[in-house]
């Protein structure tokens, strides 16, 4: 049968614990968000670094083994909505942990207007109020999909 693989971290800390403009924008960027804590902004960030180091990675290559590559990863990229259709490796480059933000259930049904606050968009979404097409969906750190941006609703 073989032993468990033992689940690692999905996010790094900040090198710098203590640095209090480090933590003021974490703080923002918690409440703006909605976030239970800075460990869902971490895994956010490191995210965000995983896709970065994958388009600085491709820039590396030969042209000619770095192309279908390139377009695999900028597709995945379109269909989560975080570039546009004609994006380069350099539009992957400029992303921005907001942009990551903007693409959480959480955030996006606050956004439409499903919520007062992200703090109740959260709460709903735990709740099992709200539908993404025919699916319940209860968590709140979804990442959402361009094709499912229009089916959010209540339940």
């Amino acid at each position: 049968m073989g032993d468990v693989k033992k689940p690692r971290k999905t996010y790094h800390r900040p090198k710098r614990h203590w640095d209090s403009s480090l933590l003021m924008q974490e703080l923002e960027i918690v409440g703006n968000y909605g976030l239970r804590n800075k460990r869902e902004l971490w895994k956010a960030q490191s995210e965000l670094s995983r896709i970065r180091k994958r388009a600085r990675d491709l820039l590396a290559l030969p042209v000619e083994v770095r192309s279908k590559r390139e377009v695999e990863l900028l597709r995945s990229l379109n269909r989560l909505g975080l570039v546009g259709e004609n994006a380069t490796l350099d539009d992957v480059l400029n992303l921005k942990v907001h942009d990551l933000l903007e693409r959480r259930l959480q955030t996006m049904v606050f956004k439409k207007g499903l919520a007062r606050t992200p703090l109740q968009a959260r709460q709903m979404i735990v709740h099992r109020h709200v539908m993404i097409g025919d699916r319940c969906v209860d968590r709140p750190g979804y990442w959402v999909q361009r094709g499912e941006e229009d089916k959010i609703s209540l339940a």
